[in-house]
Formats: structure tokens, sequence, C-alpha cells
């Protein structure tokens, strides 16, 4: 089945961090940011993990740039979305991906404010979500992370391309969050294998461009 091209982008420390210990994930610099805010208004649709909702309350709009918004996309298996979370404002369409097992309640209250999409019995199915979206019109899509999201899509190969900046700086951290979480691979050997395919430098920092092999 046909599914939407997905990029993920994301900003880390030299040492892999995408956050500090205490959450702080203001990493990339002015000029990163008004490239990530390019990116979206290019793209049909962006889509984050609750936890990085509960954790930022992103927007996720285009503000640093001229271009329209585009579609947000939470993969909430439990629906534990806010429903006063920036993400259901009123400036962009939201689409809530719940599993089967989503409390009844607070699917209702979120449908007041997103449409709602259950795949999935226990988590939510990112394979079909993505033909569901696929279905939807939606023919790319921005991967913002956070680091479990971000695993479970790269193990599942539906990634297309890595745009990953990496920030002048060493956070540390055995609890701080990286670029990629989960339970992870076993052997080097079973990784997702990279083809590095640009390099950039946007003003402090560096931009790496990974296609998978």
């Amino acid at each position: 089945m046909p599914r939407p091209r997905v990029i993920l982008n994301m900003a880390m420390s030299v040492d892999g961090k995408i956050a500090t210990v205490e959450g702080d994930s203001k990493l990339s610099c002015p000029e990163d940011l008004k490239r990530l805010h390019s990116l979206r208004s290019k793209v049909d649709a962006v889509m984050v993990g609750v936890g990085t909702v509960l954790k930022d309350n992103p927007s996720l709009t285009v503000r640093l740039t001229k271009g329209k918004n585009p579609i947000r996309v939470v993969v909430d298996s439990m629906a534990s979305t806010p429903p006063d979370a920036k993400v259901l404002d009123s400036s962009a369409k939201t689409i809530i991906a719940v599993s089967r097992r989503a409390p009844k309640d607070r699917v209702e209250k979120l449908k007041k404010k997103a449409d709602i999409m259950v795949v999935g019995d226990y988590l939510v199915d990112l394979p079909r979500l993505l033909e569901k979206l696929y279905e939807r019109g939606i023919r790319k899509l921005l991967l913002e992370g956070g680091s479990t999201l971000n695993w479970s899509m790269l193990k599942e190969r539906l990634v297309d391309e890595l745009r990953i900046t990496v920030c002048p700086v060493i956070l540390g951290g055995e609890k701080a969050k990286s670029l990629v979480g989960g339970e992870g691979f076993r052997k080097v050997e079973e990784g997702l294998k990279l083809k590095l395919v640009r390099i950039k430098k946007v003003g402090g920092d560096l931009l790496l461009v990974y296609r998978p092999r």
C-alpha cells in the first residue's frame, strides 16, 4: 500500500541528545529554526508522539517564514493529549491517532477539537496510519519525534530521509533523551544503514542529510 514520503528532522547535541536531563530541548540556532519552519511549510503534515506534546506543548505551525500550516498528526495510543494543548488550537487541522484501548471518555473530549483515527489494538499501528494518511491526500510528512516515535518509525523502515542538525554543545546525562529511544537493535549489523547525501553549515550548526540504504 502507498504511504507518504517521510522526512525525519531533529536537532541534537554533539553527544546525540535531543534534550537535557530536565527536558530543555532548545538546541537549534535561529538559522536552523527558520530552516525547520520553511520545511514545515513545504510538507502536507507534521507528526509527533504524544510525549512531545506533553513535554514541549508545541504548536507545530509555520511562524518564522511565510507559508501554509501543515496538518498536525499526534501519535497517541491512549488519547492522553490534553484538551488545551497548543496542537489542538484553531490555527491548523489536527489528527490524533489512537488505539482501540484508548479510554472512550478521553477520545470523546478530543473529538471536539481534532479528527480521531483509530488504528491498532494495543498501540497505534504506524504502517496502517501512514496508509490512512495517504488516503487523505498526505503525500509528504515531516516527523519531528520524539525519541520513542523516532525509534518506532525507523524500526519499521518508514523513514525515507533524515535531516539531523548537530548543535555545538555536549549535554550528557544517562537519562537525557537521545535522537532515537526504544529498545534498540541488539547488534550493529541489525541497525538501519544510512547513506550520507549532503552536509551543510546552518548558522553555527551542522546539517547532515541521510537516506536509508
